[in-house]
């Protein structure tokens, strides 16, 4: 994945006019417009023809390749809702990737649903219609990678940070996969793989500085744990809170704990156990 990532990078730096600016806007007018005429279209004709078929592509229909990527999710009136979101996170994924990137994000993704989508036909001998939706979920999971902690407004009411749903989207692509039946259970993986290709290498460096942190924490918890015992041998008290500076003997009605949030070994007071800014060294 690094190597991949890097090849990308370096073609986006030889190649900085590649690409569609502004590519969101122009795949969300082209749904809008799919999703008006479907409006109008009770017998969903005009839809039939842009969805995803292998068996007609192979007989000849290869506009389907292209014109899937337009079938909107859904026919009501919450599609306006989804054609802004999205709109919105392109255009962010836009500006800090910059378009080539973000047009190689979205082309991957329609390549490796084109892959899946016929692989599946030539297992199952199904016509297997795919959509889009994953490519979408990959693209909310790359926007929550880089900006966890920006709030949207859920259901127009509740506040939540982008990462919370980010971490139910997560669990929706598990619970897919374990319930569907094999090879249909295996569309998430298209979308985690190209979410890989791009924020693969940065989870594994963060993972691994995580428990190099941890470790080391570990270690000066145990080194400042003998340390306080040993200065507690030669000290009239066996607690003290490292806040206030009250003592056990002094107040022996006192409850005193350790934080184990707090790098080192420090004690606390239960009128500062969680009232108290971490110890970070």
């Amino acid at each position: 994945m690094k190597k991949l990532n890097k090849s990308i990078d370096m073609f986006c730096y030889r190649h900085p006019r590649f690409g569609v600016p502004n590519l969101m806007l122009y795949i969300v007018i082209v749904s809008l417009a799919v999703w008006v005429f479907t409006l109008m279209d009770s017998t969903h004709t005009l839809l039939s023809f842009f969805v995803f078929s292998p068996e007609r592509i192979l007989k000849g229909e290869v506009w389907r390749l292209v014109t899937f990527i337009f079938v909107p999710q859904s026919t009501s009136f919450w599609a306006l809702l989804f054609f802004y979101f999205y709109y919105w996170i392109g255009n962010v994924l836009e500006r800090e990737w910059g378009t080539p990137r973000f047009n190689i994000f979205i082309i991957s993704g329609v390549l490796l649903t084109i892959i899946y989508g016929f692989i599946v036909y030539f297992i199952t001998k199904q016509d297997f219609e795919v959509t889009t939706e994953y490519l979408y979920l990959s693209m909310f999971f790359s926007f929550a990678t880089l900006f966890p902690d920006v709030q949207v407004l859920f259901m127009f009411i509740i506040p939540v940070k982008v990462k919370w749903l980010a971490y139910i989207d997560a669990a929706v692509f598990v619970f897919a996969m374990v319930t569907a039946p094999f090879p249909f259970n295996l569309l998430p993986l298209v979308a985690i793989l190209n979410y890989f290709v791009f924020f693969g290498d940065e989870l594994i460096s963060s993972i691994r500085s995580n428990r190099a942190r941890y470790k080391k924490t570990t270690v000066n918890f145990n080194r400042e744990k003998q340390k306080i015992k040993y200065e507690q041998k030669n000290a009239s008290y066996t607690r003290k809170c490292a806040v206030c500076g009250r003592t056990d003997t002094d107040y022996p009605d006192l409850e005193f704990r350790y934080c184990s949030r707090c790098a080192g070994y420090h004690c606390f007071c239960q009128d500062h156990i969680n009232n108290h800014i971490h110890f970070t060294e």
